[in-house]
């Protein structure tokens, strides 16, 4: 009995092994294969080597698709927060510091653009700016905005209106319009000039700007200095059409649409996987941009369409440019940095900001 038992086992399991192999054999044949690994966040220290010195260069890598947002302080536009804080409060994976803003007394306004889950919150007026697909797909490109629109009264008679600049506090004096959306926060956040309020597409409060209520389902215009005479020709009632054209910096229409986040700063460092750096024709003259070493951050578009994020210390433009170039980028950018670098992945702090910041871009599978 045991014997015969045995025997039977042996049968079975050798049938087994046949039918198994048969399985694999058409599974293969038929191209279903074992799924690949899924590309996650990673970082790295980097020893580079340029003009004569080396540089250790803090980098995270992060595979194309990996969903993103700009995440603000506090998540409005003009404030600041610890680092630490803006990561822990969008559950990022990995993120850097985004664009310049005024960190040295009054308003801390950012000066690149702003794009948040398709919104534009904020306009650039130089430098470069990265942008995202909802797929994942990086652009980098000079990103200029072009707002105006038409304001309608009840017999059907049509004047145009513009806005020159999006959440942020006007200079002292100044003669200008902005606009102002629910991304500043719940008030525009100064007094002064005339403020409009739209709703729905409709003109639904005309008054003097005492730190105006922002609408969730609307926003503000702000007319300060002389361009106050540009609000005559909205009245409670009327209907207001709006247009926003992204343009580059040669006045040329691009298609950024469909971008759904989007962060400005510069100058660009390399183009198409060549060095190409031009910062006062981007618009800068400051010497900290322009000649001086520093702490540096940037971004990175690789051949491959992932996304890298890199931290240097000590480097002039020119330096980052080459390192950017040295670490294999396709198109490449830099971001604010000295005591606003930042960068995190892995649950660590890999870079520490030396102050609050304004804004951070944000990775990760669960960022909101």
């Amino acid at each position: 009995m045991r014997s015969g038992s045995g025997n039977h086992t042996l049968t079975w399991f050798k049938g087994f092994i046949t039918a198994l192999a048969v399985l694999l054999a058409v599974t293969w044949s038929i191209g279903i294969q074992p799924a690949e690994a899924k590309a996650v966040i990673k970082s790295s220290v980097n020893k580079v080597k340029v003009g004569g010195r080396t540089f250790t260069v803090q980098t995270v890598s992060v595979p194309k698709g990996t969903p993103v947002t700009l995440g603000l302080a506090k998540r409005q536009v003009g404030q600041t927060e610890a680092f630490t804080s803006i990561v822990k409060n969008y559950h990022a994976e990995a993120a850097i510091n985004g664009a310049f803003f005024n960190a040295y007394g009054g308003p801390a306004d950012p000066y690149g653009a702003f794009i948040i889950q398709g919104r534009t919150a904020h306009f650039g007026g130089y430098g470069t700016t990265i942008g995202f697909l909802m797929d994942g797909t990086a652009l980098m490109s000079s990103l200029y905005h072009s707002l105006t629109g038409k304001v309608t009264d009840d017999k059907g008679n049509s004047m145009g209106w513009y806005a020159v600049f999006m959440n942020r506090t006007p200079a002292d004096g100044a003669s200008t319009i902005i606009k102002y959306t629910p991304d500043r926060g719940s008030r525009v956040g100064f007094t002064g000039g005339i403020a409009v309020t739209i709703v729905n597409g409709k003109v639904t409060k005309k008054e003097v700007n005492a730190n105006s209520l922002i609408p969730k389902d609307g926003y503000v215009l702000v007319f300060t200095g002389t361009e106050k005479k540009s609000s005559d020709r909205f009245h409670v009632g009327n209907s207001v059409e709006e247009k926003l054209v992204y343009k580059d910096a040669k006045g040329n229409s691009i298609p950024w649409e469909n971008v759904v986040t989007a962060v400005g700063a510069g100058p660009r460092l390399v183009h198409d996987g060549r060095v190409e750096l031009n910062a006062k024709a981007e618009g800068f003259n400051d010497p900290k941009i322009l000649t001086s070493a520093a702490a540096r951050s940037g971004i990175a578009i690789m051949p491959d369409g992932s996304v890298l994020l890199a931290t240097v210390q000590g480097a002039t433009m020119q330096q980052w440019a080459g390192i950017m170039k040295a670490l294999g980028a396709k198109q490449a950018m830099n971001l604010d940095g000295g005591a606003s670098s930042a960068l995190y992945a892995g649950g660590k702090v890999l870079t520490q900001a030396g102050r609050p910041l304004s804004n951070v871009l944000v990775f990760g599978s669960n960022v909101k």
